[in-house]
């Protein structure tokens, strides 16, 4: 059990060392106005602390740094509740306000705006969009041999899959396909899409076009979907700018694992409501060991949908990201329960 000193210490040294990136010292601490102890009973209780695996001694200076330990009980036990300035509430509300970009451009912009707002990388889990309806439907030809399908939902949401082109196919026969994919497709979800594409269409398909089952069966499969929602990255150079990470080879390892998505959805898959803080080690990832990770779901119902995280050097500002993530989580989950109440 920590004293009442030892938790004042803890407390003063770990928002020290997020200010400064520097080692704290005794003596440096015994000089801040509300500290009244001398620098010999700050330099035991440091001892103390480090001996109980809340601190570290560097191999540099005679300061000491919060372990992971000792940022766990932080974030646990000690530390305040944030507040957010007008101009940042603002900022989050504005992510949402114009309806005319779509919600995926919403999540796009949410990311982006995060990560201006903290100064660290964020990541956004866009909702998965299997329940969406389609709302239109396109197949544009690049060359003579490709052509991409794109899908746009009811909520603004695009698919796009870049597919091939048998031989022979006509600009005539595609727009004809197009049209009728139209007809028949637009209001199903994408979940049935791929089976609705054989139901409603191949047979008027097959009277109507040459060559129609190949161009078909692309186009099905290109509509297939991802199994999960979009991830959007904001700021991913910020981790740059930290001075724990001008080692290279951590660098590297941070934006390797960025790079694949599926390990970037592991991280952040939506689960439990609220804020979720994890130190270092706790991420089950070699290259997240010097970083943190803080997380949100938000929720159509009760049902989690899409995640928001922060992912930033272990000396991390908790208290003001674990606000914003929180505040903006709540914020879609409002506007995506509108969405959806309206949808139904």
């Amino acid at each position: 059990m920590l004293t009442d000193r030892q938790l004042f210490i803890l407390q003063i040294i770990i928002d020290d060392f997020i200010r400064s990136a520097q080692p704290v010292g005794s003596r440096n601490l015994a000089k801040k106005e509300d500290i009244s102890y001398s620098p010999a009973t700050i330099r035991n209780e440091m001892a103390d602390l480090e001996e109980m695996g809340f601190l570290e001694k560097t191999h540099t200076s005679s300061g000491r740094v919060p372990s992971e330990k000792g940022y766990r009980y932080y974030v646990d036990h000690l530390l305040s509740p944030g507040s957010l300035r007008r101009s940042e509430r603002t900022a989050i509300h504005s992510i949402f306000g114009d309806r005319q970009d779509g919600l995926e451009r919403a999540v796009q912009n949410a990311a982006t705006i995060l990560s201006e707002l903290t100064s660290y990388t964020s990541i956004v889990l866009g909702p998965k969009f299997n329940d969406h309806k389609v709302k239109s439907l396109q197949i544009i030809p690049i060359d003579a041999q490709s052509a991409v399908a794109i899908i746009v939902t009811d909520t603004g949401h695009v698919e796009n899959r870049i597919f091939s082109l048998p031989d022979g196919i006509e600009p005539s026969d595609i727009e004809k396909m197009v049209n009728i994919l139209n007809d028949r497709l637009t209001g199903v979800p994408l979940s049935e899409l791929r089976q609705k594409i054989y139901k409603e269409t191949a047979e008027l398909m097959r009277r109507h076009l040459r060559n129609y089952e190949a161009v078909l069966h692309m186009f099905a499969e290109a509509s297939g979907g991802s199994p999960i929602g979009k991830l959007f990255i904001g700021g991913k150079t910020n981790i740059f700018n930290q001075p724990e990470f001008r080692d290279v080879e951590k660098v590297r390892l941070v934006m390797d694992m960025m790079e694949k998505e599926q390990d970037m959805y592991e991280l952040i898959r939506p689960t439990e409501a609220g804020v979720q803080v994890k130190i270092g080690t706790e991420n089950a990832e070699q290259a997240m060991e010097d970083c943190s990770l803080i997380t949100a779901s938000y929720s159509v119902g009760n049902e989690p949908v899409g995640t928001i995280a922060i992912l930033g050097p272990k000396r991390m500002e908790y208290s003001r990201v674990i606000t914003l993530v929180d505040f903006l989580s709540h914020d879609m989950t409002k506007v995506l329960t509108r969405l959806y109440n309206t949808r139904t």
